[in-house]
């Protein structure tokens, strides 16, 4: 009855998709939750309803709920059935094995379960972390047992009301081109009473300790480089897994490479999807790292870490020259892991004209150019560290160094083909401890840096735009942006216009036009005259369009720090202001 009166509510497509739910495919309690949505809520059963959750960065993230817009065992049952027919399909008469993983998120235990069955249902092996473990360590699983595709549940930084399912292939990393068109593409063309539910338990197999302790092994092998004992002994470090799976791993890392100085935020050292005492779990958030920072304070520590929900993401923060704990930027921290792994690798021997360092197309310049000073190569790719894989893949000639993106990720080597934190954690305290037993400080060593390569600030704007409206307002943006196209910004001319969409970089001076030879997607960077840099680009995994800002100047000593970034920062709200991004 409450269906009847209430469809003049609804657009008809969206009632027909809400009420095709409505059958024994669906359990009660969902069919519950919709035709409560139908009598009481109706754009909340649009927003459910009006699109199926697409794959984007990272990855299809999502709220969790009813409906084919949100994550629920129906759309990931969906996703597991159409990746067991991807599967058999591109390694036909292989023996085909997953690894699973989740993190800390509410349901993740329930849905991961559902995942496992529908593989096994599919007759595919099964290699399910028996709790929950950090995204890298997945892939480092997925390797290290030989599985021709993985999954993890996590949504990252997300909201508590978030959760979301990262595909991984063969060769450790993220799923792309074209296998990631193809499992869409699989999908889309299923209906959910294809999902196979007749689990075979025997396919499925626990995991743990075993794979526990030969990635830890590794990160230790690959994060550690001849610090020694003494330096080790002399500093301090705070550590918080901000609720999330990092907890399973990064101290106990730490430890096995000889830190015995690690101080846990014991208030966030226990995984919890509500994460009770931050208001987002997000390591760039200087909010989300303040109990850490207040215990740094307590214990005199030199260097805070903390890390995001999945454990793939961290933000540190160091002692300025001042002895005050500040969180560095993902570009800052970023470029002192390259520098640092750049002259390991030049000491070793290791470090030549086929090495190669990877950042990605929104991060800071500064990258590229202290990687060429050391003469080894530079690769340039999209957002995302499945692109940083695909490199990896596509080059076994090459050796690749280290590389990341201005989100607060690292990658070390090539032993996990995405961000990982745990490795990333200790190569922070590597530099840290070095840098003090050497008189300096991982600080004082930024801006050693930034005089002999230049001075450059980033900047993050993202503007949140929710749900229907803010989807269609993103796209416009864009849009806007290519049809009336900025000339001039903060008194400087435009000379370069960089359209990944239409692959193709303008120099407006030369009225010359290049193809970009990269993968298409929907991001636009200008370049002025003086080298400010500014792009812009919808988000792949939240409802967000960001525009990254980049400005430089020369800084003639590192007294005059301050004074020049100041300098800097004031130019960045000339920007802001200019073209209304606030």
């Amino acid at each position: 009855m409450a269906k009847e009166q209430s469809t003049d509510k609804h657009k008809p497509e969206i009632l027909a998709k809400a009420q095709a739910w409505l059958n024994d495919n669906f359990d009660k309690n969902t069919q519950d939750q919709i035709n409560d949505l139908i009598a009481n809520d109706p754009k909340e059963l649009e927003e459910s309803f009006y699109k199926n959750a697409s794959f984007g960065t990272g990855g299809m993230r999502g709220i969790m709920g009813v409906g084919t817009n949100r994550i629920n065992k129906y759309t990931l049952g969906k996703n597991t059935q159409g990746l067991s027919n991807l599967l058999k399909k591109e390694f036909k008469g292989e023996k085909l094995k997953v690894a699973i993983a989740y993190d800390c998120r509410n349901n993740s235990k329930e849905l991961v379960q559902m995942v496992a069955e529908v593989f096994s249902a599919n007759e595919i092996e099964v290699y399910l972390f028996s709790e929950l473990r950090p995204t890298p360590e997945l892939s480092f699983a997925l390797k290290h047992l030989n599985c021709h595709a993985g999954i993890v549940l996590t949504a990252s930084h997300n909201p508590p009301e978030y959760n979301g399912y990262k595909v991984y292939w063969q060769d450790g990393g993220q799923l792309i081109t074209p296998y990631d068109a193809k499992l869409i593409e699989v999908i889309n063309n299923m209906d959910y009473d294809e999902i196979n539910l007749n689990a075979k338990p025997d396919y499925i197999h626990k995991i743990d300790k075993e794979v526990d302790e030969a990635f830890q092994k590794a990160s230790v092998e690959n994060g550690s480089f001849d610090t020694s004992s003494l330096a080790k002994d002399n500093l301090k470090v705070v550590f918080t897994s901000l609720h999330g799976t990092a907890c399973k791993t990064n101290p106990q890392i730490l430890e096995k490479a000889g830190y015995k100085n690690v101080f846990l935020v014991e208030e966030q050292k226990e995984p919890d999807g509500n994460f009770p005492t931050v208001e987002s779990p997000n390591p760039e958030e200087p909010e989300a790292l303040k109990m850490a920072l207040d215990l740094a304070e307590e214990k005199d520590a030199d260097i805070v870490i903390g890390t995001d929900p999945d454990g793939d993401r961290l933000g540190v923060a160091v002692r300025d020259l001042n002895g005050e704990m500040i969180l560095l930027n993902g570009n800052q921290t970023m470029l002192m892991m390259t520098w640092f792994l750049l002259e390991q690798h030049k000491k070793q021997g290791r470090l030549n004209k086929d090495s190669f360092v990877a950042s990605t197309i929104v991060s800071t310049p500064l990258v590229q150019i202290i990687t060429e000073a050391y003469g080894t190569q530079y690769h340039e790719v999209l957002t995302g560290f499945k692109w940083i894989a695909k490199l990896i893949k596509d080059n076994p000639q090459l050796d690749f160094v280290g590389g990341g993106e201005e989100s607060f990720g690292f990658m070390v080597g090539d032993f996990v083909r995405d961000k990982d934190a745990a490795t990333a954690t200790l190569l922070a305290c590597e530099i840290a401890a070095q840098m003090k037993a050497q008189g300096s400080s991982f600080y004082e060593q930024l801006l050693e840096l930034y005089t002999e390569y230049g001075l450059f600030r980033e900047e993050l704007i993202a503007l949140v735009k929710k749900g229907i409206e803010g989807e269609a307002e993103i796209k416009q943006m864009l849009i806007d942006l290519r049809e009336n196209p900025w000339k001039e910004i903060d008194g400087e001319k435009v000379v370069l216009v960089e359209d990944y969409q239409a692959s193709t970089a303008k120099n407006l001076l030369e009225r010359t036009e290049k193809s970009l030879d990269i993968p298409k997607s929907n991001v636009l960077i200008y370049y002025t005259e003086n080298g400010t840099k500014i792009a812009a680009r919808p988000s792949g995994t939240e409802p967000k369009i960001k525009f990254y800002i980049s400005v430089n100047t020369t800084l003639d000593k590192v007294e005059d720090y301050d004074a020049d970034n100041a300098k800097l920062a004031e130019k960045i709200e000339r920007i802001k202001n200019e073209l209304q991004l606030g």
